[in-house]
């Protein structure tokens, strides 16, 4: 069995991380958080990879800070550091990530959740913070949370600790989708397809400007919409959109192939690594 604390593998464009510490539900630790931020960054480098997936292994996605570790003194500023980094190395990264929440998804679970553009729930999820009960700020949660969900219930959420379900994380707009367990492979898959619907380039930058918005008036970035429109225009995504436009079609921005400025595509490239 694979004892990494974290997992990658890359295969048809997507890279799949999944936290690895199931006999604890994934609870976090300093290896965890650094290994989480080295896979992350590897995925945000590499030009196979258009999407990102985060799971948990097991029966939770992740069940918050390792308590054993904390209350040992093995969870210092390293940890801290190492967990922040994978949070915005998600966050920033001009590629879609996804996160597939099932189990016990709290406290850093919540958290990791957050730092993704996205999240799937099964209905058996439990989903919630916690920290400022052991003590702790929700460091990953309480510069993104209200952005999600709005001050009310981010303050709800992050200070009365109450963890909430699948269908009520929903209807707040915490999760993006809900499904039953059984069917969370096929929702996945309908979510990734859609993704690659829009033109790689013209994603990257449409999630950067929309976290952006968030920090500077939208009168200042005008000339930054102008430079990533431009780039948008000049892309090869641009030619394929009007010419799938001419024929009638979807356009199709994967795989890349040759005639698009990219190396043809030789059959499904599969790698993990640990």
């Amino acid at each position: 069995m694979n004892s990494a604390p974290v997992t990658s593998a890359v295969e048809d464009g997507v890279a799949r991380i999944t936290l690895n510490r199931p006999a604890v539900l994934n609870a976090l630790d300093t290896d965890l958080a650094a290994a989480l931020a080295d896979h992350a960054e590897a995925a945000a480098k590499d030009d196979t990879v258009t999407l990102v997936v985060v799971r948990g292994a097991g029966r939770a996605f992740c069940s918050g800070m390792d308590r054993t570790a904390l209350a040992a003194g093995t969870v210092g500023e390293a940890f801290f550091r190492h967990w922040i980094r994978a949070l915005n190395c998600l966050e920033d990264m001009p590629k879609l990530a996804i996160a597939v929440l099932h189990g016990y998804s709290i406290g850093g679970g919540l958290q990791l959740a957050l730092a993704c553009d996205l999240r799937l729930a099964t209905d058996d999820a439990v989903i919630g913070l916690g920290a400022t009960r052991h003590g702790l700020v929700p460091d990953g949660a309480v510069l993104r949370l209200a952005r999600v969900v709005g001050l009310g219930r981010a303050t709800e959420l992050a200070l009365l600790n109450d963890n909430v379900t699948a269908a009520e994380a929903r209807a707040i707009g915490l999760v993006n989708w809900v499904c039953a367990p059984a069917d969370v492979e096929a929702a996945l898959a309908d979510v990734v397809a859609r993704a690659r619907g829009a033109s790689p380039t013209a994603a990257a930058h449409t999630k950067r400007l929309l976290h952006e918005s968030f920090h500077r008036d939208p009168r200042t970035m005008i000339e930054d919409v102008v430079r990533a429109q431009q780039d948008c225009m000049a892309s090869w995504e641009i030619d394929e959109a009007n010419r799938a436009w001419r024929e009638k079609r979807e356009a199709v921005f994967w795989p890349r192939t040759r005639d698009r400025g990219a190396r043809p595509r030789t059959g499904t490239s599969s790698t993990e690594t640990s």
